[in-house]
């Protein structure tokens, strides 16, 4: 018997629990916030708002208000100095750096023990264990398995705390079990410079059985290009003949599969997405032919709701999981194991099924377009690029847009900045394709192009090759959880960007 049909064994209990989330939601969320009231109970937070004498969901979400970072960051400040019992009952030692965006602005997410084992850690277990249940012939422990992440920030340390991406704190905390199957080795893992870590990491696995990886999907292309280059190999499979899975994040995938077809083009190859937030691990991808994820339930985190078309507004309509809509546009609001109460992360998520809860995440909260009432998420422009690709044989690595306000011509439109690793066979017609898409998957994009009155067509300008990752690299910003703002209501972003074109 193979080491991974061994190992597997030990997740059929699991998989087994897991199947309680079809038919058990409510339930299920009922005891975590019960478990979470109760562990808070006698915290500074607790005491604030009366923790011990909340009895139900509705007294919870009466009494507490939703918060913004700026609204804990106080509380956080005094945590990161070593303050007890503030907005959790033990002391955290360590807090994830996350910004989500390329702003300047850093925000310090606490992560507690509590957390780390019971949702960053329970999170990969079951990727796992969905990926097992569902390829027999697996043997992804027969080999290695590459964690590509970030790195800590020491300039940020204070006395009582440390600070670091999430993923670089998940590889310092990592037991010792999994280190024995893991590449690269911590100190190289840690790196701060990205393409040296890059450099290092791929002259390192070349000789390795590297069964499986994981990582954020551009800065993990970054790397397996350069694998190519140094081994001449025209595939990834020609170094790694057994790698069988990415388990990706960070970013949506739908740009990069393409690209990683062509990187990747053994047949066993299966792509499963997670959704791994330095606030906690909210989805995994259980089915490799639907791309929506589970919603995990019992992981110490419990879920509401804002309907999109509410954020921003003085008292928002806030729902608990069962009264969510399929297909309507939510801003994730959570409360977890990690001291956040009623917190709103930024990110924006569809349902596309009830019993059990699936869902794609739609956006980020200010990542989206809507300088003139036509409200375009990232959801949209994936499926927009995606059939401009389709049509035209090209291949997106990066974009961006931004809006064109009205100049003097009271004209006014989207402004497109892509980097293609396969330019269209028509610029034109890439634009055409993607224009009409957007149409069609939003209803008031589609109103204000009507007859050119309110918005022109969309405009493309292709970005020279790695455009983006000079401008990430010049911002300080390569590796780790960095990502390009792919949708944004100002011109901030596009106008530097264009400045390196």
């Amino acid at each position: 018997m193979g080491i991974t049909r061994l190992i597997s064994k030990a997740f059929i209990p699991r998989q087994h629990a897991l199947e309680a989330y079809d038919t058990q939601a409510e339930s299920l969320q009922k005891k975590q916030l019960s478990k979470l009231i109760e562990y808070a109970r006698n915290t500074e937070w607790g005491m604030k708002y009366d923790y011990r004498s909340i009895r139900s969901y509705e007294e919870y979400a009466a009494r507490v208000p939703v918060q913004s970072y700026d609204d804990i960051k106080p509380y956080v400040e005094r945590m990161r100095h070593g303050v007890r019992n503030v907005l959790w009952p033990s002391q955290v030692k360590w807090y994830a750096k996350s910004s989500g965006t390329t702003n300047d602005k850093s925000k310090f997410i606490p992560v507690t023990k509590e957390g780390l084992k019971n949702m960053h850690y329970k999170g990969p277990a079951d990727c796992m264990a969905y990926y097992l249940q569902t390829r027999p012939d697996s043997r992804v422990f027969d080999g290695n398995g590459l964690i590509l992440g970030g790195s800590h920030a020491p300039n940020y340390n204070l006395k009582h705390s440390l600070v670091g991406d999430l993923s670089a704190i998940l590889i310092e905390n990592v037991p010792t079990l999994v280190n024995l199957i893991r590449v690269p080795k911590k100190e190289i893992a840690l790196l701060s410079d990205f393409e040296e870590k890059m450099e290092r990491i791929a002259r390192s696995t070349i000789g390795k059985n590297v069964t499986n990886i994981s990582g954020v999907p551009s800065w993990m292309m970054a790397v397996i290009k350069r694998i190519l280059e140094i081994t001449g190999a025209q595939s990834l499979d020609e170094v790694w003949p057994n790698l069988e899975i990415f388990f990706h994040g960070g970013v949506s995938f739908g740009p990069y599969r393409e690209t990683y077809k062509q990187l990747i083009r053994g047949d066993r190859m299966q792509y499963r997405e997670t959704y791994n937030a330095s606030e906690g691990f909210f989805g995994v991808q259980n089915d490799p032919a639907d791309p929506a994820m589970m919603l995990m339930l019992d992981y110490g985190v419990f879920y509401e709701f804002i309907p999109m078309e509410e954020i921003g507004k003085e008292n928002p309509t806030i729902i608990p999981l069962t009264d969510v809509e399929v297909g309507r546009n939510y801003a994730l609001v959570i409360s977890n194991l990690c001291g956040l109460w009623r917190y709103m992360i930024g990110d924006t998520i569809r349902f596309t099924n009830k019993n059990p809860y699936k869902f794609v995440i739609s956006g980020r909260t200010k990542h989206f377009i809507n300088a003139f009432g036509e409200e375009l998420v990232v959801e949209n422009a994936e499926k927009g690029l995606a059939a401009a690709c389709a049509a035209t044989g090209a291949q997106v690595s990066e974009y961006t847009a931004a809006p064109v306000f009205m100049g003097t011509d009271a004209k006014c439109r989207h402004q497109w900045l892509i980097e293609f690793s396969v330019a269209p066979d028509s610029m034109e017609h890439f634009a055409q394709v993607l224009d009409d898409t957007l149409q069609q998957v939003n209803s008031d994009y589609e109103a204000k192009r009507y007859k050119d009155i309110t918005l022109q067509r969309l405009e493309v300008i292709p970005a020279r090759p790695d455009l983006f990752h000079n401008w990430l690299k010049a911002k300080g910003k390569l590796g780790g959880q960095h990502k390009v703002p792919r949708l944004s209501n100002t011109r901030e972003y596009i106008d530097e960007m264009l400045t390196f074109n």
